[in-house]
């Protein structure tokens, strides 16, 4: 699984929850990004992709890292099967052939649920949706209260456990 952070938000942010998933089976590709914006190195998975040979591919990203590893997974569809967005939506249509996981907190203050909702039309008939319950829009990683997001009522490891577990659910079936 290839993730891409965050807008602003240093990688190391999210290494507790990539070191929960790999402990569950499942190779995690925590990227750096320039500048901490993921548009800035949108195609960064393409030197790990071409530098590995796994069968399968997932990529993921937490907010604005999510909309770029979406772009990246629907211009690349040959290569991922797997997208897994954290409060974050897909911006254009999912291919058919790509197996989409969406998961947010719902006190999320920060994700924008009249566009997520409307995003809808871009999920295909393999998208899955999950709610962390307490979670907030920070909580997917460790880098403390974002403006505009709503305090969590659980704490941010229950938050990256419960999403550790849903994700390793997602691509293994265990």
């Amino acid at each position: 699984m290839i993730f891409y952070p965050g807008a602003k938000v240093e990688s190391i942010a999210y290494g507790n929850l990539m070191k929960t998933i790999s402990k569950n089976g499942v190779d995690c590709f925590l990227v750096e990004m320039p500048f901490n914006f993921a548009f800035f190195g949108s195609n960064k998975a393409d030197s790990i992709v071409n530098s590995y040979n796994y069968s399968h591919w997932a990529m993921s990203g937490h907010s604005l890292g999510g909309i770029v590893a979406t772009s990246y997974a629907v211009d690349n569809k040959d290569k991922i099967d797997n997208l897994i967005l954290l409060a974050a939506y897909p911006t254009e249509k999912i291919d058919d052939n790509i197996k989409m996981l969406s998961i947010y907190g719902d006190k999320d203050g920060v994700l924008n649920m009249e566009t997520y909702e409307d995003s809808h039309k871009f999920w295909n008939g393999n998208s899955t949706e999950e709610i962390i319950i307490g979670g907030n829009h920070g909580g997917f990683g460790d880098y403390g209260l974002q403006k505009g997001d709503n305090n969590a009522t659980i704490s941010n490891m229950e938050q990256q456990n419960r999403t550790a577990m849903l994700i390793v659910k997602f691509l293994t079936g265990i």
